[in-house]
């Protein structure tokens, strides 16, 4: 029965937030961000390229510590907009980029998205806000790049802060089947507030929906409609197939800095899980949390009861709470 209201509560939700769907640009241009959008200019892969980020000053007496966020897939800077207010009241500088291929930052046509090409353009941009030294807390695939920032430039971090990371554990050798490029583009194309709205109830919120979370629905899907979506579309296949053959498992044990991991304990977002002959073999994010803790150096595991793959959004001011202690650590 419990499955069962939630496979409806799931078809009236997404019903309503197609009905909802308004073209925001594939660049964002109509959706307005919590803060002044700055921007990173330079050259990838041959091509301009440029990145948005937040850059947010202290509003406390600071205390000489930037904290550098970088978001997930099913995200963009202005998801973290909770945690940049919070932060920045407690002495923080915040930066929050979002990355090519991603939200209002470029997407270049044919651009070979790996997570060594957005950890450079990364350092770029911190190198031109004058940061030499960073906290990094990076969530879902944000995680994925931030472990891969942390082995690329340890000596640039300070701390590293994972948030139900992907990427603990290799799904491909767990039992999900790679999918090529093609059916990639062939599954975005099918992409809709409705399809963004039942997966995040399902994978994010544990089955509740909150009207507050309408909004991020409502951003992601506005890339998709209008005359830009096929560029969107493509990104994010693009980017599908990196995350899906890039995870940072096999190097979890090379990390130099110290690292925490921040686990919503309900989470069942594990990547393309569904997609496997035997799903349940596949490990979630807590579950691979619990193994990966073991293999990071002097590595800490704060888990969350009772939340899931966005604690921040779901929960900003108990997220928050474990972040500092995290930090005071």
């Amino acid at each position: 029965m419990t499955r069962l209201w939630l496979g409806v509560a799931a078809v009236l939700l997404a019903g309503a937030a197609h009905a909802q769907t308004v073209p925001l640009g594939a660049d964002l241009e109509r959706f307005e961000y919590p803060y002044p959008v700055r921007w990173f200019e330079t050259q990838s892969q041959s091509e301009s390229v440029r990145m948005a980020y937040l850059d947010v000053a202290p509003t406390a007496t600071p205390n000489g510590t930037t904290l550098v966020l970088l978001h997930g897939k099913n995200f963009c800077a202005a998801t973290w907009g909770e945690t940049i207010r919070g932060m920045a009241a407690q002495g923080y500088r915040v930066i929050a980029p979002d990355q090519v291929g991603f939200c209002k930052s470029s997407k270049p046509a044919g651009y070979q998205y790996s997570f060594h090409a957005l950890a450079d353009l990364t350092r770029g941009l911190l190198r031109q806000a004058g940061v030499s030294k960073v906290v990094l807390v990076g969530h879902s695939t944000g995680g994925v790049l931030g472990v891969r920032f942390a082995l690329l430039h340890p000596e640039l971090v300070e701390r590293l802060v994972l948030v139900n990371p992907l990427g603990l554990n290799d799904t491909l050798a767990e039992g999900v089947p790679y999918t090529e490029l093609g059916k990639l583009r062939a599954e975005e194309a099918k992409t809709s507030a409705a399809s963004i709205k039942a997966y995040q109830l399902k994978n994010y919120y544990n089955g509740v929906w909150r009207a507050d979370y309408d909004r991020w629905v409502t951003m992601l899907a506005g890339q998709y409609a209008g005359p830009g979506g096929d560029k969107v579309r493509e990104a994010q296949a693009r980017l599908s197939d990196m995350i899906e053959t890039q995870p940072v498992a096999a190097e979890l044990g090379r990390l130099k800095v110290p690292t925490t991991l921040i686990i919503g304990q309900t989470d069942k977002t594990a990547f393309r899980a569904n997609t496997a002959p035997e799903p349940a073999k596949v490990r979630m994010v807590p579950q691979a949390a619990e193994d990966a803790v073991k293999r990071i150096p002097g590595a800490t595991l704060m888990r969350l009861d009772g939340l899931g793959h966005s604690p921040q959004v779901e929960n900003p001011a108990r997220f928050q709470q474990v972040l500092m202690a995290a930090l005071e650590r």
